[in-house]
């Protein structure tokens, strides 16, 4: 029995990592290659949701402003409620530049922002966006093209982590390239079932606005589009581009907040309104609602393997039930494994050695910041008043 449960482990591990990437690959290839979005223009409105960032705000408001799109098809809305520093001030000095600020100095959360937002935006395409990342001039152009399909009803955008951060900046780069290529494939195969926050886009009337006690507000926004019985694309061509945490605690708690949004969403959301459509269920599944269970399947395969050695079978040379040697040889793997996360942590460099010895680091200090989401869920500690993340300046 040890044995077999330290394989369930295992297979749930190796399934989300590799083999549902995989799978979706293999389904979405054998559908044809869509054909190329017609280049539209419809009227859009951009909404920066910005609270305290008096540090990145006005040059948010350049790079939107530079933007190569046309203007009056382009409304600009900063949404600042709750901010206490500098940030409305700063925003407010861009009026004669057609920003328009929304402010309310109670803060409700981000969710409450958006949805009062909305009321304001006139366009029939909503941007979403962030005060600290930064679109390339093309960005909403190639972000709007897939709405010239109507079945079409909300697009994710291509995150990238901006070079120069250290190790955590070029393996963080490297997950986003990973996401970027399920986000793709699922594209092909049908919908999307995860986008960027930063750099997503709906038609405005498919807006339905969720509970303001929501805290990973993209993922509901995206499935009330889905409930619909509209898709969710990802663009690839177009760009957000963002600066990474500075240490590995700073990105642990950002990723915590995360993680306790998304068990909050596994409460919340029955993916069984999807039975209809199975595809799509084993999608949402596999991609949202199996990952933040990864931790607990890592701590299953040790303990696990742990007891294969404290209580060897009786089978003889048994790979499914971690007789030994396999109990010795799989314990050894993941205690590499661990110490090489464990040097990650504490050796620094920028070396392509160095960042190969990293994504253990990265793995398992995602993981660790899930357990602490969990943590934060069950307690209730995570409310939607959040600490702002610290990034690189």
């Amino acid at each position: 029995m040890i044995g077999i449960i330290f394989w369930i482990c295992t297979y749930i591990i190796l399934y989300i990592y590799l083999g549902y990437p995989l799978i979706i690959t293999i389904l979405a290839g054998i559908r044809p290659m869509p054909s190329e979005y017609a280049p539209i223009q419809p009227s859009v409105t951009l909404i920066i949701s910005a609270y305290n960032e008096e540090n990145n705000i006005a040059e948010k408001l350049n790079n939107t402003l530079s933007l190569d799109y046309p203007k009056e098809k382009l409304q600009i809305l900063v949404v600042a409620d709750g901010s206490d520093d500098r940030t409305v001030a700063i925003t407010e000095s861009f009026a004669n530049m057609d920003i328009e600020l929304i402010y309310e100095p109670t803060r409700r959360g981000k969710m409450a922002a958006i949805n009062h937002a909305i009321l304001f935006a006139r366009h029939e395409v909503v941007v979403f966006s962030d005060a600290n990342n930064y679109y390339q001039k093309d960005t909403i152009k190639e972000l709007v093209k897939p709405f010239s399909d109507p079945t079409i009803g909300g697009v994710s955008g291509s995150k990238r982590i901006i070079k120069g951060d250290g190790v955590l900046g070029s393996v963080e780069g490297i997950y986003w390239q990973y996401e970027a290529f399920i986000k793709a494939q699922e594209t092909r195969l049908f919908t999307c079932t995860s986008v960027s926050g930063e750099i997503f886009a709906i038609r405005r009337r498919l807006f339905n606005p969720p509970p303001v006690s929501v805290i990973n507000d993209d993922f509901f926004i995206m499935l009330e589009v889905i409930k619909q019985g509209y898709r969710v694309v990802y663009a690839s061509s177009a760009y957000s581009f963002e600066r990474v945490s500075p240490t590995e605690g700073d990105e642990i708690v950002r990723r915590t907040r995360i993680i306790s949004g998304r068990f909050q969403a596994m409460i919340m959301v029955n993916p069984l309104i999807f039975l209809r459509k199975p595809i799509l269920l084993w999608q949402i599944i596999s991609h949202k609602y199996l990952r933040p269970l990864l931790p607990f399947a890592m701590l299953g395969a040790l303990l696990t393997n742990l007891l294969a050695i404290m209580y060897p079978s009786s089978v003889p040379i048994s790979l499914i039930h971690l007789s030994n040697p396999f109990n010795w040889l799989f314990l050894t793997l993941q205690g590499l494994f661990y110490l090489i996360a464990w040097l990650g942590n504490n050796i620094k460099g920028t070396g392509l050695l160095i960042k190969v010895l990293y994504l253990p680091t990265y793995l398992v200090n995602s993981n660790l910041a899930a357990l602490f989401g969990f943590y934060k869920y069950i307690i209730g500690g995570q409310t939607v008043m959040w600490k702002r993340a610290k990034r690189y300046h």
